[in-house]
């Protein structure tokens, strides 16, 4: 089938270079001269485990190509995926004028019978305005489909390629035709293609994140309540995530979500319903909860120094918003540095994938570290962030000699309580006695 995907984002780019994978010939089309420049050097801009493998080999096969060319793409594809990005305005509501622009350019461009498919995350009713701006260019007959991502970062390729499900709005016998073809090759193993009509596959996507967004939110209430009357916030995570009406998944507590997803799309939900003069009670107390849960640990750190952290230095390990990504789009990590560098500490910073990402926000303000125990030393005290794998089970001992005192604040509860008493550590973890 020809395919053509318009942005090459995140989403764009792990879609594109997966339907190349399965035989399909795709187009990438983005108007960022740079980036399209970059991808057909075989630079990748994104940090995704797998995908820089994937488009090479299948740009080396002829079935993945880039282009700034998006009318030209239009005319040659069957099916059309619009993948641009959807950013928050002021008032939490997606900005949709890059897919209606994209919309507008594919009704003007229309040789012929099209699919199009909203790929980007969009706000219910967007299919309509997709299908509007088309007809309004073109004679030709057009099916509108709404067909919403759950990606995992850092799992985003293997997602795709073994999907738990699929969801796809579809306005017409025509488009869900279309659509079973092109996902066949991911489903074999008998995983679902679910169809519905396009306003409610707009919703299922906010409805997902906002439930997953829901579950941290309460874990991190519960693990605040766990250290106030003593309980461990991980045995109640097992013995809660035992049950299987709830399960174990999203039931750790953190320092808050972050990332390109759950914050945009619970906004964007409460958003939705406002509009429709009904307050989502739920979600303001998730996103209440979310936002002071991130200035949780910046507090454990005042509560044992003192406001004042002048000739302090601070070592954080974990940068991006969770492991396996660079992507620090609402990371934790940024408003406990930012309050750290307001207090006057000094940072240091160290993260297996963000440290580029890191400098574009924070440019000369921190210390990067390309090894973890690198950003340890003549440190006062270490903050664990994210728990990328290398976090999990360092050399604790190493970790000891390395800083001027042995103080850990673990903001993932990353480490056994017992061996840091044993090991002589103050230890501030999250829901679980502190050990002093």
């Amino acid at each position: 089938m020809r395919v053509g995907v318009v942005g090459t984002g995140y989403v764009g780019l792990v879609a594109g270079a997966c339907l190349a994978e399965a035989g399909n010939d795709v187009i990438c089309g983005d108007v960022d001269t740079k980036k399209i420049d970059a991808l057909n050097r075989g630079r990748i801009p994104i940090y995704e485990p797998g995908l820089e493998s994937l488009v090479e080999r299948n740009v080396e096969a002829g079935r993945l190509l880039f282009t700034t060319d998006i009318p030209k793409l239009a005319r040659e594809s069957e099916v059309i995926f619009i993948a641009v990005g959807t950013p928050p305005d002021e008032d939490g509501s997606a900005d949709l004028s890059h897919v209606l622009d994209v919309a507008k350019v594919i009704g003007r461009c229309m040789n012929g019978e099209k699919v199009v498919v909203t790929k980007s995350t969009v706000p219910v009713g967007t299919a309509d305005l997709v299908r509007q701006a088309i007809e309004s260019c073109t004679e030709h007959p057009v099916h509108v489909c709404s067909n919403p991502e759950f990606l995992k970062e850092g799992a985003a390729v293997d997602d795709f390629m073994r999907p738990d499900r699929v969801v796809v709005g579809v306005d017409s016998d025509n488009a869900r035709s279309v659509m079973a073809e092109l996902y066949e090759p991911f489903v074999r193993t008998g995983n679902p293609v679910i169809f519905m009509d396009t306003t409610s596959a707009e919703m299922t996507k906010y409805v997902a994140n906002a439930m997953l967004a829901t579950r941290i939110s309460l874990m991190n209430e519960v693990a605040r309540l766990c250290e106030l009357t003593g309980a461990d916030v991980s045995m109640v995570r097992t013995g809660v995530g035992s049950d299987h009406r709830i399960g174990p998944k999203f039931l750790f507590p953190g320092p808050g979500y972050g990332g390109s997803c759950f914050p945009k799309d619970v906004k964007a939900l409460m958003r939705t319903a406002h509009e429709y003069g009904y307050d989502f009670k739920v979600l303001r107390a998730v996103e209440d909860v979310n936002e002071a849960q991130k200035l949780l640990f910046l507090q454990k750190i005042e509560d044992h120094y003192g406001r004042d952290l002048s000739g302090r230095t601070i070592a954080v390990w974990g940068l991006a918003f969770k492991p396996g990504t660079d992507d620090m789009r609402e990371s934790p990590a940024i408003v406990l540095i930012e309050g750290l560098l307001a207090r006057g500490a000094s940072v240091k910073g160290h993260d297996p994938a963000a440290l580029e990402t890191a400098r574009g926000i924070f440019g000369d303000r921190i210390v990067y570290f390309d090894r973890e125990y690198d950003a340890v030393e003549g440190a006062d005290a270490l903050v664990v962030m994210t728990d990328w794998l290398e976090y999990r089970r360092p050399s604790l001992e190493r970790i000891k000699t390395l800083l001027k005192t042995p103080l850990v604040f673990d903001s993932r509860n990353l480490y056994r309580l017992e061996r840091m008493r044993e090991l002589g550590f103050t230890y501030y973890p999250l829901g679980r006695e502190t050990v002093k």
